[in-house]
């Protein structure tokens, strides 16, 4: 072989490391751990390569698929960007999506999507400096199978804690029905045409309460260890909550869990994440394929346990089993119920911290038979016999003249979900401290 002939192999061996090397550094991190991450910068989807951060994937953000939008059957959002805002609970040097099509029953093309830091509170307006245009495997357009679910490629953007974020999407095909969250308590908007990449909001004339494909929002943050996993109904879901101030019992606990680590309390490093929906059953579903507002028993693997980098689980339910019931529920049905899904996080080595259920007399679905049925399955859950840890919400919101009503400054005026200053103090009586450790092997 020529010294010529030589030189020309070395380079073409040395060419060929440089292109497999950029291939995986540009794939997408684990979910877990410190490990180093290879980004994707959004400006440049083509030549994306970015130098490697360290950190820890955890969930900023995330939300439950309830249902298929009605109205979208057919033509779903084709030819319309949809920006739906979020609140990241922490901080983060990239950040991923998750976009869902579980109630699609054809394939969702999406062309464009974007993600950015909101100019201020409450607008469709993009702080222009964040504005990133996401890719799907290296690619702008991603096909998610009816059914199905797709994350993003990592993209390198600062994002603050305790901040707003857009993250914006657009088809240009039919695709109905739209996977939805309803009752965001957060306005979201859409545009006519691709406006994916807008940094103005101007073309965003149109508001939503819903949020649309989008169920996560994770981010590579050097905050924080691990991810809480908050499973719950209305109450979770903060639907009495004041609209757009992020008011829910959840935000509170995770600006309360921030500033006792800041403080130097020994306390764990982690986000929060809100995974309630309205008028969700431990046991029961709604109708359908999939089931609208599917019971906690079908989506604890989807909602829970494949967040990112979860360690805790906490758990809010079984008041709608007794009022949606329509015979009496059964409270070992219930408990039943609830054990099942603390097996299967201690399955995975999470920890479960339960609440107990509140009182709901003067609401309309009030009898002393269901009243009865409320405090035996509270006195399963305070003896121990449910989850690892519990928080007693009943005891902290109840009127203390008659423990089987809301105190009436913690409530909504519905009776049933408290008010702001009611969710405040779900977080407020939150032991921190709960959080810490691993599951039992047995209860």
């Amino acid at each position: 072989m020529t010294k010529r002939h030589g030189y020309a192999l070395l380079t073409a061996i040395v060419a060929l490391i440089v292109v497999l090397s950029t291939a995986i550094y540009v794939g997408v991190a684990s979910d877990d751990g410190p490990s180093a991450s290879a980004l994707a910068d959004g400006h440049a989807p083509r030549n994306s390569a970015a130098p490697a951060s360290t950190g820890t994937w955890v969930g900023a953000w995330s939300t439950s698929p309830a249902g298929a939008e009605p109205g979208t059957e057919t033509v779903g959002m084709a030819g319309r960007s949809v920006r739906n805002v979020v609140h990241a609970s922490v901080a983060g040097t990239s950040a991923r999506i998750t976009l869902s099509n579980l109630y699609g029953q054809s394939p969702l093309t999406i062309t464009h999507a974007s993600i950015a830091v909101a100019a201020a509170d409450n607008t469709a307006a993009a702080a222009a400096e964040t504005m990133r245009r996401l890719t799907f495997g290296g690619g702008p357009s991603v096909v998610i199978p009816a059914g199905g679910q797709v994350m993003s490629d990592a993209v390198r953007i600062a994002v603050p804690q305790d901040s707003d974020i857009l993250v914006t999407t657009y088809s240009p095909t039919r695709s109905g029905p739209v996977t939805y969250h309803p009752h965001a308590r957060q306005i979201s908007y859409v545009a006519e045409g691709d406006r994916t990449e807008d940094v103005t909001g101007t073309p965003y004339t149109e508001q939503t309460n819903y949020w649309r494909y989008l169920t996560a929002l994770d981010v590579l943050s050097n905050e924080s260890d691990g991810t809480v996993v908050v499973l719950g109904d209305s109450i979770t879901d903060g639907i009495t909550s004041t609209p757009g101030a992020n008011h829910r019992w959840t935000d509170v606990l995770s600006d309360r869990l921030r500033a006792a680590v800041e403080s130097g309390q020994d306390v764990p490093r982690y986000s929060v994440v809100n995974q309630g929906i309205s008028g969700n059953q431990v046991l029961a579903g709604g109708l359908g394929r999939p089931a609208d507002n599917p019971s906690a028993l079908s989506r604890f693997g989807r909602d829970v346990l494949e967040r990112t980098n979860v360690k805790v689980v906490v758990i809010d339910l079984g008041v709608n089993d007794i009022l949606r019931n329509p015979k009496l529920a059964d409270p070992a049905t219930i408990t039943d119920g609830l054990r099942t899904l603390v097996r299967q996080a201690h399955a995975r080595g999470l920890k479960v911290v339960g609440a107990t259920l509140m009182p709901f007399q003067g609401h309309r679905g009030f009898t002393a038979a269901r009243e009865a049925v409320r405090q035996q399955v509270n006195a399963e859950i305070r003896a121990g016999k449910v989850y690892d840890a519990v928080v007693d919400f009943d005891r902290a919101l109840r009127d203390p003249y008659n423990p089987r009503r809301l105190r009436a400054e913690y409530d909504s005026g519905d009776h049933l979900h408290p008010s702001d200053n009611g969710y405040r103090q779900m977080a407020d009586v939150f032991d921190l401290k709960d959080l810490k450790g691993a599951g039992q092997a047995e209860l």
